[in-house]
């Protein structure tokens, strides 16, 4: 059995889809479904059992698990980065990843975790998922710290070797339609762009970048699944990754891709940033990528364009968007 955490999710769908496509359908979902449009990621997925997170963690603590586990994929937790409730990211991030952790580790189980680009704070340390560096990294917001503590905790422990965290950039892609205002800039753009055929981004409020010209490291969710497909087949590729594709791009760039995946005039209006928000922007992230690639992943990154186009042709634009 094959534990994905966060199989209704974003990410968590859409690798329950690449099992499949594997031919593995030996799945077990943990995820918190609640009153969310989550179910929708399941509709066309094969999987033995869906279990609450909380109840999947009293199996851990209990250890009483009914079934004999060949890796858990820990995707589950609370990904909004404007989220204020510290506490609620101490369970719900931290605590929760180290009680599985643990007991995978005990047992024998292949453990792949879901760490952030958010743990690299506004970026003045550079992206080097370099273990020497890790430790040095301050978090801006309290998502990112709940992110870190894990990493520092895998690192404090000297459990690299036996296990592999991946620090995602800025995912987009199909799947992640329930995500509110966590959802990708592409897929609000989209709707914008059908809704005024016109999009709105922040002004710049450094000189050294143009508006629309801060930069992000943009990767599909597609080749982030591939990814953790490969590190599953691959128990020797242990340590503490970036997941992103190397190359950082301009929210005009990825706006233009937009409008042309769409056939559209590209038309961008530059809005005032909130108050709230820029103490803790981001204004540049680019994964150093040499680690992975170090341990023999092969996996590659299309262009830009050619991931927007995939999303919105293949998914946004049908009438059935979901992977």
């Amino acid at each position: 059995m094959i534990v994905v955490t966060g199989g209704a999710g974003f990410i968590g769908s859409v690798f329950v889809a690449r099992l499949n496509a594997e031919g593995r359908n030996d799945i077990l979902i943990v995820d918190n479904l609640g009153s969310s449009t989550k179910w929708e990621n399941l509709v066309k997925r094969r999987y033995v059992d869906y279990i609450h997170k909380d109840a999947f963690l009293a199996m851990i603590e209990a250890d009483c698990v009914p079934f004999d586990v060949e890796a858990v994929v820990h995707l589950g937790a609370c990904s909004a980065t404007t989220e204020r409730d510290a506490d609620y990211l101490m369970e719900n991030n931290f605590h929760y990843t180290v009680a599985l952790a643990d007991w995978a580790l005990n047992k024998g189980v292949r453990f792949i975790y879901a760490s952030s680009a958010a743990t690299y704070g506004d970026g003045a340390l550079g992206f080097s998922d370099s273990d020497d560096v890790t430790g040095a990294l301050r978090p801006i917001n309290m998502y990112g710290y709940s992110k870190q503590l894990f990493d520092l905790k895998v690192l404090r422990e000297n459990r690299t070797s036996l296990m592999a965290g991946v620090k995602f950039f800025n995912v987009f892609g199909p799947n992640e339609y329930h995500k509110g205002d966590m959802t990708s800039v592409i897929f609000k753009a989209f709707h914008q762009i059908r809704e005024t055929g016109r999009v709105k981004l922040f002004k710049s409020y450094r000189p050294e970048y143009p508006d629309g010209g801060q930069q992000r490291d943009f990767v599909y969710v597609k080749d982030c699944v591939d990814v953790l497909w490969w590190l599953l087949t691959h128990r020797e590729a242990n340590g503490i990754f970036n997941l992103g594709t190397g190359k950082a791009q301009s929210w005009n760039d990825l706006i233009t891709a937009v409008f042309a995946a769409m056939k559209m005039p590209v038309a961008i209006d530059y809005i005032d940033m909130p108050e709230g928000l820029r103490g803790q922007y981001q204004y540049f992230t680019e994964a150093r990528m040499e680690k992975l690639r170090g341990v023999g992943c092969p996996v590659g990154f299309p262009p830009l364009e050619e991931a927007v186009a995939d999303y919105v042709q293949n998914h946004l634009l049908k009438g059935d968007p979901y992977l």
